[in-house]
């Protein structure tokens, strides 16, 4: 069931990567590799990106006030368009919903227009998931091959995770949190988790997720690093205050 829809909520402005030459590497030593580079932003002032913009390969997911020069870079970054937008009528878009190249998930308490919004203006599948866990960035980490899923969701949940996003599931605590999907960041080509993580389960997750998984940690130390890294499989974009030694960790376990 989603709320009734507030047309004056949801704005669309679209704004596609069209460039020519290289963008400044986060730092000096850092060198392209597979074709994609890291880079850092921030977002209302903040390391923490992750809270407030959600991405996949076509489109980045940003709030309402979200200045157009940063949607503008961030569409460079990525190579992808930016679509503006609330999930719940908040500006939480990273923490409340999940989203790979296949399906979005959006919590039960989302707006019927912020829904109807993604419907039109993506070919993504649009899904609704009926929990009362309604952070859903903090309990579901996904790429398109699997996701990994916080012991507190149902297995209706379950289920309607590997619909919506065609992914296959498992549910497992990451380093004695049950957050999972705030402390583990996957793309198509490698993944980030909490610095504590056993070396058990980061087999378990790189099977899943087809990806190597490397222990880091974000913007200076923070160990929850969904809340500072975006990644698609053109980019990563973390926030300003990450640090040099863990760029070489995002680069180890990203770009290698």
């Amino acid at each position: 069931m989603l709320f009734k829809a507030r047309p004056e909520l949801t704005e669309i402005i679209s704004i596609r990567s069209n460039y020519e030459g290289e963008f400044p590497y986060v730092h000096n030593d850092l060198r392209s590799i597979c074709g994609m580079d890291i880079f850092k932003s921030d977002v209302y002032r903040g390391p923490n990106l992750g809270v407030y913009i959600r991405v996949n390969d076509s489109v980045a997911l940003v709030p309402m006030g979200y200045a157009k020069s940063k949607a503008e870079k961030l569409a460079k970054y990525l190579d992808v368009n930016i679509l503006y937008t609330s999930i719940a009528n908040t500006r939480l878009i990273g923490a409340l919903s999940v989203m790979n190249n296949k399906g979005i998930l959006l919590p039960k308490t989302a707006y019927q227009n912020e829904y109807d919004l993604l419907e039109k203006e993506t070919d993504l599948k649009v899904g609704v998931l009926e929990s009362k866990f309604t952070a859903l960035g903090n309990v579901i980490c996904a790429n398109d091959k699997g996701a990994v899923v916080s012991p507190w969701l149902s297995d209706s949940d379950c289920q309607t995770i590997k619909d919506v996003l065609g992914v296959e599931v498992i549910q497992k605590k990451i380093a004695g949190f049950n957050q999972t999907g705030v402390v583990l960041v996957a793309n198509n080509t490698g993944a980030v988790i909490h610095p504590e993580a056993d070396e058990k389960d980061m087999k378990v997750f790189s099977n899943l997720l087809g990806v190597t998984v490397e222990q880091s940690s974000i913007n200076n130390g923070i160990p929850y690093v969904s809340s500072g890294i975006l990644a698609n499989n053109h980019g990563i974009v973390v926030g300003s205050l990450t640090s040099g030694s863990e760029i070489m960790m995002l680069t180890r376990a990203f770009l290698n």
